[in-house]
């Protein structure tokens, strides 16, 4: 590396359709915006990998793979949607650069994976707030990146 050129540091946002990863990337955006305007940020969303049995099994036994097509692109819609909605915020609070990534899978796996890819070095995701027993059911996609992501990660809460 050049001498008096720093690497900038890697930022990854990782967001859903939910309002709390809208209030993670927007806290992360106010309060930590000198970090994020001198780093790569990177936002992410994960596609979920949806099962379409259910498809196959409501059309007897076989569903046209065009249905199938379709879905899948009204999916990567929703994700591009979600990303460029991402991005106007980001420009609005003054971060112009914003790389966006989406990937399909189960968003816990799909968000360490990619901070493992990318060479993410700080992950910030929201929190759901949910209780010890939706989550005992529901998993929970921050509690896994906090204890699988290979990086630090920030968690956001929503104030209720």
């Amino acid at each position: 590396m050049e001498e008096g050129k720093k690497e900038k540091k890697k930022v990854m946002v990782a967001i859903d359709e939910s309002e709390f990863s809208h209030y993670a990337l927007k806290w992360a955006i106010e309060y930590l915006k000198d970090t994020i305007v001198d780093s790569e940020l990177v936002i992410f969303t994960a596609q979920p990998n949806t099962n379409f049995g259910y498809v196959y099994a409501s059309s007897m036994g076989s569903a046209p793979p065009e249905l199938i097509i379709n879905m899948q692109e009204k999916q990567k819609m929703i994700a591009f949607s979600l990303l460029e909605k991402a991005k106007e915020l980001c420009a609005h609070h003054g971060v112009i650069v914003a790389e966006t990534l989406t990937e399909v899978g189960d968003p816990k796996e799909a968000i360490c994976e990619a901070v493992e890819k990318l060479k993410i070095q700080l992950l910030i995701i929201g929190s759901h707030s949910r209780g010890a027993i939706q989550r005992a059911f529901l998993g929970s996609v921050s509690n896994y990146c906090v204890h699988n992501a290979k990086c630090p990660v920030l968690v956001v809460k929503k104030p209720i």
